[in-house]
């Protein structure tokens, strides 16, 4: 059996080609094993680990190491740094004369085809696009056999045995939807929705170990394009100060990231011992001695954070921060650079055109350009047929690292005006609406990787962010699927915030070309911000559009559709929902448009 490399992007090898995900190759299907496999066998790969994430890593409650995914590499002749996967489903399927066959490539070199019994024609077999899927994480093939003979009645039939070495079940295109028929007993069934997990299959198709738990729910026959077999569950998190402010290559930095040379220093046995290591480490890192004294005892009183931790609760609230503070002393080098305009765009009031772009600037408190940033996308593991179990990236949980990626971009970063919004909270018709929304979310069956806090203000940010991503895309040329959002969304009278991120991140360090820091300059973003509210206002599918009472998963759009507000999925960090756009333009009865609310600004 020969070996076929497939290319992957690095973002997709976390999302919808990660572990236990069935992917497309040149000419098979295949599914990718866990992460124990991924060439890393003695262990966490320290080679690949991501430094100065303890930040992320905290946020995001995460005590494993955060490695990135090997990379193919070739020498000599050796190839390395591939991430496997297997050949699967097992079952192929004739296209000529409907019979299945047992991975056939196990006995034929070359094309494959129909072969081994009485009536094999010689044709070309295809993998059978089906598989069976178990909430609680497993994966195996359909039970072709048991499929066959679920409604057999005479003792031949029932009595008839599972035999993979010649082929002899058929499965074929009947008018009354497809069957499985047996050649040698004249069984047939069709193919149930809900099947029992086969005792004797393994929990995935690549691990010889049956499941940890008898599963009791029936699990899925669903098709392998079906999004129920595979939800990938990833995070992400921004790289702030302190953390993106280590410059790398310094003493501290080398010392930190040499768990070898701090144990050479710490368990040396005296004091002449330790005074020794010392000067060996300096001689390495050609600095004086006491450099690396200064280093060592930066990290032993906790460098870089010295003690400071983020929680899952304030990492939203500490990015915000963090964008919306100068940073003193900025360096280019840096993970995460700003650039304030806010003075500029509160100037510009004075000076723009009267009525929606005036108005456009009072509703918006701050602009701020992300000349740089770096975000960690971490994986976390995947669910099936939308199950509550989350599976971890090696299967049982008890690796010591977790697959990450550090991607570097750029973006747009605003914030609405505090005082507009109070006023315009206290709408009673608004926060009907909105509660509206909140009852269906608490009875939701989607997965989201983040929690919003559901308020007509999260509403209102989220769908302005799709709209300016949207707009980004027609006006700047930039496609919907490169471009990301981050919501910062929360009231209290000392953790109010209403911010949008637009940005972009890639997995090359250079990052993007800059496109969208320059249109964070406030003559360049004002056009954008008012075709943003203009588009708001109106949708080709109106009145339809704007009339919707729920649709989208669980209901959880109102006016919202393909044509107005929805961007591509690699795009929202809420699963395309809870968007309206009445919480931007109202309704033009009791629900009034949030420019509304603009104070001392009129149309004339």
């Amino acid at each position: 059996m020969t070996e076929e490399y497939i290319p992957v992007r690095l973002s997709h090898l976390l999302r919808h080609c990660s572990v236990g995900a069935i992917v497309r190759g040149s000419e098979n299907l295949m599914v990718v094993q866990d992460i124990r496999d991924w060439d890393a066998k003695a262990g966490v790969p320290h080679e690949r680990e991501i430094r100065y994430v303890d930040q992320v890593r905290s946020a995001l409650g995460i005590n494993a190491a955060l490695c990135k995914p090997p990379i193919k590499a070739e020498h000599n002749g050796r190839v390395s740094g591939w991430v496997p996967a297997l050949r699967f489903p097992l079952w192929m399927r004739c296209l000529k004369c409907s019979l299945l066959h047992r991975a056939p490539w196990r006995n034929q070199e070359g094309e494959l085809r129909c072969f081994g019994s009485a009536g094999a024609c010689g044709g070309g077999l295809e993998q059978t696009p089906w598989v069976l899927v178990h909430e609680a994480g497993y994966l195996t093939d359909a039970p072709w056999h048991d499929l066959a003979h679920a409604g057999a009645a005479a003792p031949k039939q029932r009595q008839c045995r599972a035999d993979w070495r010649q082929p002899y079940l058929k499965l074929t295109e009947q008018v009354a939807g497809r069957r499985i028929e047996c050649t040698r007993c004249q069984s047939s069934g069709g193919l149930s929705l809900r099947w029992p997990f086969p005792r004797n299959a393994w929990q995935q198709p690549w691990m010889r170990e049956p499941p940890a738990e008898d599963p009791n729910e029936p699990a899925w026959l669903l098709e392998i394009n079906d999004v129920r077999v595979h939800f990938p569950v990833t995070r992400t998190a921004l790289v702030i100060p302190p953390e993106s402010r280590i410059r790398r290559g310094t003493v501290v930095d080398r010392l930190y990231g040499s768990s070898r040379n701090q144990n050479n220093i710490r368990n040396a046995r005296n004091p002449l011992a330790r005074k020794s290591a010392i000067r060996q480490i300096a001689s390495d890192y050609r600095c004086a001695d006491g450099e690396i004294e200064k280093a060592m005892k930066a990290i032993d009183r906790g460098y870089p954070l010295y003690g400071r931790a983020i929680t899952g609760s304030d990492l939203l609230a500490s990015e915000c921060r963090a964008l919306i503070e100068e940073i003193p002393d900025l360096q280019e080098d840096e993970d995460f650079v700003t650039e304030h305009h806010t003075h500029e765009w509160q100037a510009l009031g004075h000076t723009a055109q009267a009525g929606l772009p005036r108005r456009a600037i009072a509703a918006v408190s701050r602009l701020i350009a992300v000349n740089k940033l770096k975000e960690i996308m971490v994986l976390e593991g995947f669910r099936r047929v939308g199950g509550e179990q989350l599976t971890p990236p090696d299967i049982t949980g008890e690796s010591g690292w977790l697959p990450a990626m550090e991607l570097y971009g750029e973006g747009i970063f605003l914030t609405l005006d505090e005082t507009l919004l109070q006023r315009w909270e206290r709408n009673g018709a608004l926060r009907e609406r909105a509660d509206a929304f909140t009852q269906r979310y608490v009875r939701r069956e989607t997965h989201i990787a983040v929690e919003p806090q559901v308020s007509p203000r999260f509403l209102l940010c989220h769908t302005l962010a799709h709209i300016l991503i949207r707009q980004l895309e027609a006006t700047a040329g930039y496609p919907a699927a490169s471009l990301k959002e981050r919501i910062y969304c929360a009231t209290g009278d000392k953790k109010s915030m209403a911010g949008v991120l637009i940005y972009v991140a890639v997995a090359d360090e250079e990052g993007s070309l800059g496109g969208l820091m320059e249109l964070a300059r406030p003559q360049r973003f004002l056009p954008l911000l008012v075709s943003a509210f203009e588009a708001a206002a109106w949708c080709s599918l109106d009145p339809v559009c704007s009339e919707q009472e729920g649709h989208g998963p669980d209901l959880l759009n109102r006016a919202a559709c393909h044509a107005c507000a929805l961007v591509p999925e690699t795009s929202c960090l809420y699963g395309n929902i809870l968007l309206d756009r009445t919480f931007i333009n109202g309704n033009g009865a009791d629900v009034p448009a949030f420019l509304d609310y603009a104070e001392g600004i009129s149309d004339g």
